[in-house]
Order: C-alpha cells, then sequence, then structure tokens
C-alpha cells in the first residue's frame, strides 16, 4: 500500500530538525534553508521518517490522511507494541513482583512496617448550612435575665495543617491548645476522646502527617447571653431582616455555636440555609440581614462593595460631643485578626466616618454615626482617636490603650505590648468572653485562671470528704465573692464517673418561652471537664451591652429600621 505523505508534514519535520541541529546559528537565510531543504528530501533520514510516518497511518486506519488526530490511547498502544509489552505489562509485573498489591485508598503505595494509613481527604461542600441534626445537639434555658445553653459533648474536627506535619500529637496539643493541660489531653486520650483518621489514639506521641484528619471530643460550654427574644423584623422570601439583640454573635465563632443568631434562627424559628449578608460585632445590637436566596445574596453583596447601602448607627460615648459634624478621615490598620483589633495608622486602609451629636445628658452623649466605608470595627475606632470611646467598649475604652486610651492616636506601646496588655487586663477581670478570643488564643492565661480558681475552690472546701478521684464537690462563687459548696448527690461513682450535681433553680424567664428550662438535654458533668467544676458569676449588664445600635440599612429600593434603644433616649439615666 502506498501512502501519500503531504509536502507539509516533511516540510514542519525538516524545520524542527534543523532547529535541532543549528542550534547557536542566529540568523539563516531563506537560500540556504531551502538548499538544506532539499538535500533533506534526498536524504535517507527523510526516507525513514516517511515510513514510520506510513505505518502511522496503516496502524490507525486513515491511510488517506496522515493528519488525522491519533487518540492517546492508540498512541500509547503503538508505542507498547514497538517495545514489545502491553499497556499494563509495567502494572502487572509490579503487583507480581513479590512487593504485594497496591492497597486501594493509600496513593497507590504498600505500607511499611509501622507505618499509618491515612485515606484521603474528603472533599467538603461549602454550600451545606446547619441542619437539625446540629440544632439538637442541646437546649436553652433561661435564668436571671440570661439565655443559657446546656453543657453538651461537641466534636471538635481538623485536617493536620501544614505547619503540624512531622510534629508530635503531643506538641501540638503542648503549643497551640493551651486552654487546657496536657494531662488532659493524656486522659482524654485514654478514654477515646481524640481520633485520628477515626481511630481512637492510644499514644500522643504519634506524628502527624499530611491529610491526617484529628477530632477532638469535648465537653463544652458556652457562654451566657442576654434573654431578650430575637425579633424579626421583615421575612418575604428573599430577605430576613433580625433586630439583632447585644451579647449574641451572628454565627458560630469561639465559644460560642448554639448562642448565635444563625443557631436560634434554626432552633426556636425553624429557619435556616441562610446566606449572611454583612455582620456585627457581638456586642452591637440592631438591624442584620439576611438573603434567603443566593441570587439576592449576589445582589446585596454587588450593593456593598459598590456602596450602595447607606447605613445609620447610632452610640453613646464617654463625655460632651461637639455640637457640630465632625468628620473623620484617619486610615484603620488591623492590628490582629484573631480577635479582630485595630487602631488608626498611616499604613492602614482609607475610612470616612461622620458623626452628629444627636443629645448630652451632662455626662455622656448620644451621637449618630454614618460610616461610608465598612472597616473593621470603623466606627468604635474613629471615636477612640476622636477621645470619645463608646461606653461600655471593653476594648477601644479600655486602660490598656494607655493613660489616653488612644486619643489622637496616640497608644505608647508595640502591637504586640498592647494585645498582652489587653488580655492581661481581662484575664484579671476573668471576662475574656468580653475580648472575643478562642480558648486556644488565649493560651496558657486561661489555663492559669482556671488553676486559681480551682485553688481557690480547693481552700474553700478543704474539710470537704475528698470522692475516689481526689476531687472535692465543686463550689459556687456568686457574685459577691462569697463561696457556696453545691451538695452533691452523686460525685463519684466505682466506675470514677460523676453522676448529677444540684443546680441553683432558675428564675422566671425574661427571653423566648419556647423550649426555655427544657432540660431533657441536660447531661451529668464531666469528670475531665475542668469547667463542670467551676460555677462562674453571671456576667453584668454592662458585659453584654455596648452602647452601639445599627439603627438603619437602607437600599435603592428598600429600607429596614428599628426603634431607638432605651439607653440612645434623651432622659436616660445610666444606673450605678
Amino acid at each position: 500500500m502506498h501512502v501519500r505523505v503531504p509536502f507539509g508534514s516533511l516540510l514542519s519535520f525538516f524545520l524542527s530538525q534543523c532547529d535541532v541541529h543549528c542550534r547557536g546559528v542566529y540568523f539563516v537565510s531563506a537560500c540556504e534553508k531551502a538548499n538544506r531543504f532539499l538535500s533533506f528530501l534526498n536524504s535517507p533520514q527523510c526516507r525513514k521518517s516517511s515510513w514510520a510516518m506510513e505505518r502511522a497511518g496503516i496502524e490507525s486506519g486513515t491511510p488517506g490522511n496522515v493528519n488525522t488526530p491519533v487518540p492517546l490511547e492508540q498512541t500509547t498502544e503503538v508505542e507498547a507494541s514497538e517495545t514489545g509489552k502491553r499497556k499494563n505489562d509495567d502494572t502487572d509485573d509490579k503487583e507480581t513482583s513479590g512487593r504485594g498489591k497496591r492497597r486501594r485508598g493509600a496513593g497507590g503505595k504498600k505500607l511499611r512496617p509501622g507505618e499509618r494509613y491515612i485515606p484521603p481527604p474528603q472533599k467538603r461542600n461549602p454550600g451545606v448550612s446547619f441542619s437539625q441534626e446540629h440544632f439538637n445537639e442541646t437546649s436553652y434555658y433561661f435564668e436571671a435575665g440570661l439565655r443559657k445553653v446546656y453543657p453538651y459533648y461537641f466534636d471538635f474536627k481538623t485536617y493536620c495543617k501544614g505547619r503540624w506535619i512531622g510534629t508530635s500529637l503531643l506538641d501540638v496539643f503542648k503549643n497551640e491548645f493551651r486552654a487546657e493541660s496536657i494531662e488532659y489531653y493524656q486522659k482524654a486520650a485514654k478514654e477515646g476522646r481524640i481520633r485520628l483518621n477515626e481511630t481512637p489514639v492510644e499514644d500522643l506521641s504519634v506524628v502527624l502527617r499530611n491529610n491526617d484528619h484529628l477530632r477532638n471530643t469535648v465537653h463544652r460550654h458556652e457562654p451566657p447571653v442576654v434573654g431578650r427574644p430575637l425579633e424579626i423584623l421583615v421575612d418575604d422570601g428573599e430577605v430576613l431582616v433580625v433586630d439583632k439583640p447585644a451579647s449574641i454573635p451572628v454565627h458560630p465563632c469561639g465559644r460560642f455555636r448554639h448562642n448565635t443568631v444563625i443557631f436560634i434562627l434554626g432552633k426556636e424559628f425553624g429557619i435556616s440555609e441562610l446566606h449572611t449578608v454583612h455582620r456585627l460585632d457581638r456586642l452591637t445590637s440592631g438591624v442584620l440581614l439576611f438573603a434567603r436566596t443566593l441570587e439576592t445574596s449576589k445582589k446585596l453583596d454587588q450593593m456593598v462593595r459598590d456602596r450602595q447601602l447607606e447605613k445609620e448607627y447610632v452610640c453613646r460615648v464617654e463625655g460632651e460631643f461637639p455640637q457640630d459634624e465632625v468628620i473623620c478621615e484617619e486610615p484603620i490598620l488591623v492590628v490582629s485578626f484573631k480577635i479582630g483589633l485595630c487602631r488608626v495608622d498611616p499604613k492602614g486602609k482609607e475610612c470616612r466616618t461622620v458623626f452628629q451629636r444627636l443629645s448630652f445628658n451632662g455626662k455622656t452623649s448620644v451621637v449618630r454615626c454614618l460610616p461610608l466605608t465598612g472597616r473593621t470595627h470603623q466606627i468604635r475606632v474613629h471615636l477612640q482617636y476622636l477621645g470619645f470611646p463608646i461606653l461600655n467598649d471593653p476594648v477601644y475604652g479600655s486602660s490598656a490603650w494607655g493613660p489616653h486610651r488612644g486619643k489622637g492616636g496616640l497608644v505608647g506601646k508595640s502591637d504586640e505590648e498592647l494585645l498582652q496588655a489587653l488580655v492581661e487586663e481581662h484575664r484579671s477581670q476573668e471576662n475574656f468572653n468580653m475580648l472575643d478570643i478562642a480558648d486556644d488564643c488565649i493560651g496558657i492565661a486561661h489555663k492559669a485562671d482556671k488553676n486559681k480558681a480551682s485553688e481557690k475552690m480547693d481552700k474553700s472546701a478543704g474539710t470537704a470528704e475528698s470522692d475516689k478521684s481526689g476531687e472535692s464537690c465543686p463550689v459556687q462563687v456568686d457574685a459577691c465573692g462569697s463561696d457556696k459548696k453545691l451538695d452533691c448527690i452523686e460525685a463519684v461513682n466505682d466506675n470514677n464517673t460523676v453522676k448529677d450535681c444540684q443546680n441553683p433553680q432558675p428564675v422566671k424567664s425574661h427571653g423566648n418561652e419556647t423550649g426555655a428550662n427544657d432540660s431533657s438535654q441536660k447531661t451529668p458533668p464531666d469528670h475531665l471537664c475542668s469547667e463542670c467544676k467551676l460555677v462562674r458569676p453571671d456576667p453584668t449588664e454592662k458585659e453584654l451591652i455596648m452602647y452601639l445600635h445599627a439603627l438603619r440599612y437602607k437600599g435603592p429600593d428598600f429600607e429596614y429600621s428599628t426603634q431607638l434603644p432605651d439607653w440612645a433616649k434623651e432622659d436616660w439615666v445610666e444606673a450605678d
């Protein structure tokens, strides 16, 4: 059979060979290229190339056109036939050469003696929302005007981070999860609460590898929040607008999970699969928007980027704010992303906030705030810079900023020193929740705080008869500082398991009565949980409510607003 080889194919092949053989030649004339091509046509190399292309045309079944693309599979088969082997010969040889079959899911590698099997990571679906399964983890109860959550068991899950690879699990707990002692983690491992790739960890000295999946089961306690009901302002199928009370985070973060707006909406109103449009600080109250659909979410997100949303806030600040309109355009820099700490700095992002005084009662002023940009803590930082911090602001009104409390941008300490001063101040006041710092961020300071409280309990209950675990009954420390020993029904049984301790009786609920004081999901105290050994005093209003309120959100074709909070009214007087 004769196969015609197109002239263009020969020319392309020649030019490729010419490029190989003429390396180092910077210029070749057209005449010289033509002469070389004519010589190439009569050379044995050309005849050999034509034979190879003819053969390819015959085996591909397209003898009339060698330019027809050949599938990759056929190309592989041709190459294999030339070497005298089948496509899978190499694989078969490897699997039968005494090295054993490859384990499915182990990356095609046989495990060496003592080597752990690490399953491939599972794909996560970012669109999955919280479901009824999550909402049923525990329940609320209301006491002294506060919404509280019964302690519950919770699995913290994470894949091995890059910085953990090659590090023992013990060192990871020691360096990055310092809220609990190493002794706690060792006991938790013995009880099967720490799992690696769904297998209980017996020895914390195991070295972590890429794709390791870690699960840590803890007895979780959440801080209380105000018991005021969550009010839905608008729910039209496209947007959901609520009036968020102060002290409640928007979504799970830090120590908060069920005491969040997302979970309260799911547990008490049956509303889920919401899209967050914006957020409010935990201690801030007011208008909060959610999108019901993805289309609405994209539309509102575009409005935010185009700055088509007008936001109006109201706050109460310390001192007499100027009567004339004040515009602050100081740039804001993020100092710590973990806790969202910011300050005025020339290297920060541009900001613009308009302030207008509404009233003054002789001590404090009510101020209208119009943030024209949307930086983190923008209103709080600008008011601190102007010398009028918001009343009850635990961060930007703190003395940790120095004698002037950050007025005019004067701090007098580095960012690290400022962070340490803030943590130390709140550690001494035992109110870390006001900083929105997670336990692993607090580290040794929080652990020392627990130890200090435990020592105080031990001293006050030193005359009590010790149980089999060597721990005495918990002691309630009330707001006045007095110690009240709780009556233990049965602290520890023969298996060293805590049964139950009598709790103070809850008072009448001041919140949403739906599901209030339902103790069906209440769990007994956990013998490994340090929080179960403590009864912390309830937070005060000053610790839960910062006087900053999102009053109005306005777009091109909508406007949502709330009533003025009581503290923003002109005749309001601060309680002693």
